[in-house]
């Protein structure tokens, strides 16, 4: 029986798709649709939003398989890749995605599924709160070398080897 196409039957041709599991099991979906911003009103009509499952099930299929958003196959029923750009852009801005890791991590941790030895913090995750000095800048170690025309140590060159403005 051939596979029906995804205008033929959309918003069920993604679960479909000849994929071993669906990319977005109905638990995922119970904690992710809760955190998604509602519909925009369309005054003028307009074509159907694509539904927001479909479109999650396509943000996952790129991420995980590296193809560009433009060679998202049509039969995933997905809608185009810039649509699903767009909604992973405007989910990133309301804010889904800070949501979403912070309520998987509610679960793993109440299920006691974090293992902690495995954690590692650093001063880009974790800002420094209230009077935390800037820092102090940069210290030169030594004279710069003559003829370097950089301020960078890791960009100079000698006199006989550069290319200078003077010559």
């Amino acid at each position: 029986m051939p596979a029906k196409s995804a205008y033929q039957n959309r918003g069920v041709a993604w679960q479909t798709w000849a994929m071993s599991k669906p990319l977005v099991s109905d638990e995922l979906w119970a904690v992710v649709a809760p955190l998604l911003p509602p519909e925009p009103p369309k005054p003028k009509g307009g074509r159907p939003r694509v539904p927001d499952r479909a479109v999650l099930t396509a943000i996952i299929f790129v991420l995980r398989s590296g193809i560009p958003w433009e060679m998202l196959p049509q039969e995933l029923g997905c809608g185009s890749g810039m649509t699903c750009w767009r909604r992973l852009r405007d989910w990133q801005e309301a804010g889904v995605w800070d949501r979403l890791h912070r309520a998987l991590l509610d679960r793993l941790g109440e299920a006691d599924r974090i293992d902690w030895s495995r954690a590692s913090l650093d001063s880009a995750s974790i800002s420094a709160k209230r009077g935390a000095s800037s820092p102090a800048p940069t210290r030169r170690i030594a004279a710069r070398p003559r003829g370097c025309l950089a301020r960078s140590a890791m960009l100079w060159a000698t006199a006989a080897g550069s290319r200078s403005l003077r010559s």
